[in-house]
């Protein structure tokens, strides 16, 4: 039997050229880029393929471009998967692949999620970091004890988690998370606090065009960032979707999910590896791959 399940990267995963080989070497995928191009309103493809970092990081771009290079890859390499997952934004990968959302309206939401996103970025001084060499337990104590807004937003793999909240309350418990013993507490690069409380004006908004939009019941089971848990009713797979931006992501208990459920390998498709790594921080057991390309 076949126990590959098919999971999907976030934003971050951007590199410039992503996509190109798909849309020089297949016509279905370029076919694919082009409609993604007129639904947008612009030609992402020109920033894909020859854009700069600093332009692939504005958020109208990042987060449609790592959707289209994952969905795209997926159609065709004609992918039919039996258990599928997505880190954050790739939630919306794995639900079109599985067949929950079409490409259209898939990559609709995504473009008024990353909307969302920025605005929400905008409304209040944001940070998030990585915590690194300390156990789940510890950083949720220390995010409890600390005043204002801050909690655990990814549980990446053990050992790595990220935090986010108010700028102040993330560098005042990521100083108290070195004095309880983290190797490392290092603020990253992102416009907000991404998976926190803050980002609830998003949520708002990005739950009217879910509410609109048009689910159907996929192939396979979708394991949720919000709860790890499989799902397969429109119904379930909408509310998690709406809570997905203010609650953790919790990949680490996705994995482990996943693999007690009989799933021994993983294929990651998309740009980078980030997934790859952590699947084999997660569970050193599995077989694990990731693809950006055809070859």
């Amino acid at each position: 039997m076949n126990t590959r399940a098919y999971i999907f990267p976030g934003q971050g995963a951007q590199f410039s050229g992503m996509g190109r080989d798909l849309y020089e070497k297949s016509e279905e995928a370029r076919s694919m880029f082009e409609r993604a191009n007129e639904i947008l309103g612009f030609r992402i493809t020109d920033i894909m393929f020859e854009g700069t970092a600093e332009e692939l990081k504005q958020t109208k771009v990042t987060q449609p471009a790592v959707f289209l290079h994952s969905v795209i890859l997926a159609k065709v390499l004609g992918v039919e998967p039996i258990a599928v997952a997505g880190h954050s934004l790739g939630e919306f990968s794995a639900l079109v692949v599985a067949g929950a959302l079409s490409f259209e309206e898939g990559l609709r939401l995504v473009s008024k999620r990353a909307m969302a996103m920025q605005r929400a970025c905008e409304l209040s001084q944001g940070a998030m970091a990585a915590v690194l060499g300390a156990s789940d337990e510890v950083i949720e104590r220390v995010c409890d004890e600390v005043e204002g807004v801050v909690v655990a937003a990814n549980y990446n793999c053990p050992g790595q988690l990220v935090i986010s909240g108010s700028s102040d309350a993330v560098a005042e418990a990521c100083a108290k998370l070195k004095e309880a013993g983290a190797r490392r507490a290092l603020p990253l690069p992102v416009g907000g606090a991404f998976h926190s409380p803050l980002m609830e004006p998003a949520r708002k908004e990005l739950e009217e065009a879910i509410e609109a939009a048009e689910f159907h019941t996929p192939l396979c089971p979708i394991y949720q960032n919000v709860d790890a848990k499989p799902h397969t009713s429109p119904e379930e797979i909408k509310c998690n979707l709406i809570a997905q931006l203010t609650a953790p992501v919790r990949w680490t208990q996705i994995v482990r999910e996943m693999c007690a459920d009989g799933i021994s390998a993983f294929t990651e498709l998309g740009p980078g590896s980030v997934l790859q790594g952590l699947v084999r921080k997660i569970s050193p057991e599995v077989e694990v791959e990731s693809r950006a390309s055809l070859e």
